[in-house]
């Protein structure tokens, strides 16, 4: 059964009237720039921005400030016709081809990439805000592909592709219906979630998930030595080692990282030779991790606006976002 599914996202709040603009490259919208439409969003914006990006591809290091608020950027379906790409290795915060600072924002229908390739960090997506929504989208790289760095996240229905530790950092965040496919040809970690204290209230959840993938890999390694990961009814190919879990060199790290699996399923799923200090989740342990409140997203998941004001060109002169009289 779906967490939230779009019928319950209908029935949420924030189903308010959106400020709709286009963003084409072929100059037939508002802008030919991602990022030029973000930038005409007003500081400490409080209305509905929904931003409408034309299929193409667009060669951009995106960033959304952390005083935008409330900005949707979307895509049409499939996701592959919007294509946001870069190729740049570096740190993981300096890197990303696509930087979500602000909260309550939302993208639908996106390919994220960054093509750097294998053997150095380069970040696709990083997301540092609260509030954080993607449905539909795929996130390409390789090494640290996606770097869910903080606040409460949800993904659905999202691809995400990459070979070391390609879901990293440490937000609490539930990953509905997604596809991991794992590029590894050994030992890769699919997930390196950042956990550091027992007291921190976050984690990656995965329900409903597919895992595919080259050759092997590894569900997860402790980034954090409190890492937490639960994978539940999910399919899990025979990319998935045996073993599982790897301690990342650090057996005091088996003691406190929480993993946990709930009625997997596929060849890669069996448990019996899975590290011992893992362990599967009870019906009534389960439960928890299945409720829609895991990480809050009920109130703040939202679904596209029902209607528009639109505006024109003159009007997006810095005035983006400011409440109207």
């Amino acid at each position: 059964m779906a967490i939230y599914g779009y019928l319950a996202l209908f029935s949420l709040f924030y189903l308010s009237t959106a400020i709709h603009i286009t963003v084409d490259r072929s100059g037939k919208g508002h802008f030919q720039k991602i990022q030029d439409a973000i930038d005409a969003v007003s500081s400490n914006n409080s209305e509905n921005v929904f931003v409408l990006i034309k299929p193409g591809v667009y060669e951009e290091k995106i960033v959304v400030p952390v005083d935008k608020p409330f900005i949707t950027l979307s895509g049409s379906k499939p996701a592959g016709e919007v294509i946001i790409t870069r190729n740049e290795s570096g740190e993981i915060f300096e890197s990303p081809t696509f930087t979500v600072l602000a909260s309550d924002f939302m993208a639908r229908h996106l390919t994220i990439q960054n093509t750097y390739g294998s053997g150095a960090k380069a970040v696709a997506l990083r997301v540092s805000a609260d509030r954080a929504v993607f449905f539909g989208c795929r996130i390409l790289s390789h090494q640290d592909t996606l770097l869910d760095d903080k606040g409460r996240h949800y993904y659905y229905n999202c691809y995400i592709q990459g070979d070391t530790d390609f879901i990293c950092g440490n937000a609490a965040s539930l990953f509905e219906k997604c596809h991991l496919h794992s590029l590894s040809k050994g030992n890769g970690a699919i997930t390196a979630q950042h956990r550091q204290s027992p007291n921190e209230k976050t984690g990656f959840t995965f329900v409903n998930c597919k895992i595919s993938g080259l050759k092997s890999a590894l569900l997860g390694r402790p980034w954090g030595a409190y890492s937490r990961v639960v994978f539940a009814l999910t399919y899990m190919s025979n990319v998935v080692l045996p073993q599982g879990w790897d301690d990342w060199g650090n057996p005091s790290k088996q003691r406190t990282s929480y993993y946990r699996e709930y009625k997997c399923y596929g060849p890669g799923s069996g448990t019996s030779k899975r590290a011992n200090w893992s362990r599967s989740l009870t019906s009534q342990e389960v439960k928890s991790y299945l409720k829609k409140s895991i990480n809050g997203g009920k109130s703040w998941v939202r679904a596209a606006p029902p209607h528009f004001r639109r505006v024109s060109v003159g009007d997006l002169s810095g005035h983006v976002g400011e409440r109207q009289p």
